[in-house]
């Protein structure tokens, strides 16, 4: 029950839910830092990836990287059924790296807006800033989220 200027209102358990969400969304803050650390390999390259023909770090490694990096920054303070989906980039790539050579992003949260977390992300490797911009996570229950992806796998099967 809720007492509101003397009334007395029942609370639905959906309102309940909804609180509890919001509470536990209330713990994602601006401030919190994830980072990631990759060797650069044969693997990572925009001639492995098919985004170049360079052997050196892609940029779609890189931002694999950067989505690491902000889902660790992050996941602990998820719910169990709960789990993060990557749904915007922007990102420049502003140096080469070779392979050999270690890489790091790091991702600080900026902004939380109800289930959107957006992150300043950053990458380096050992000698100079090779990237940065911003990367945008959606809290979703990941139940769901399989749900979704199985009914549009069985969809592609019957067609």
């Amino acid at each position: 029950m809720i007492s509101l200027i003397g009334l007395r209102l029942p609370v639905s358990k959906g309102f309940e839910c909804q609180n509890a969400k919001v509470e536990h969304m209330q713990r994602i803050k601006p401030g919190l830092v994830g980072e990631s650390t990759q060797i650069v390999t044969e693997q990572l390259t925009a001639a492995s990836f098919g985004s170049g023909l360079v052997s050196a770090f892609a940029t779609p490694a890189m931002i694999a990287l950067m989505e690491n990096a902000s889902v660790n920054a992050i996941q602990q303070y998820l719910e169990s059924r709960e789990t993060s989906v990557g749904i915007e980039v922007n990102v420049k790539h502003l140096a080469a790296t070779p392979v050999g050579m270690r890489v790091r992003a790091r991702a600080e949260v900026v902004r939380v807006d109800r289930r959107r977390v957006t992150f300043r992300v950053e990458a380096w490797d050992q000698r100079e800033r090779i990237g940065g911009g911003t990367h945008v996570r959606a809290i979703v229950d990941e139940g769901e989220f399989k749900a979704r992806i199985s009914e549009k796998t069985s969809q592609t099967q019957e067609s």
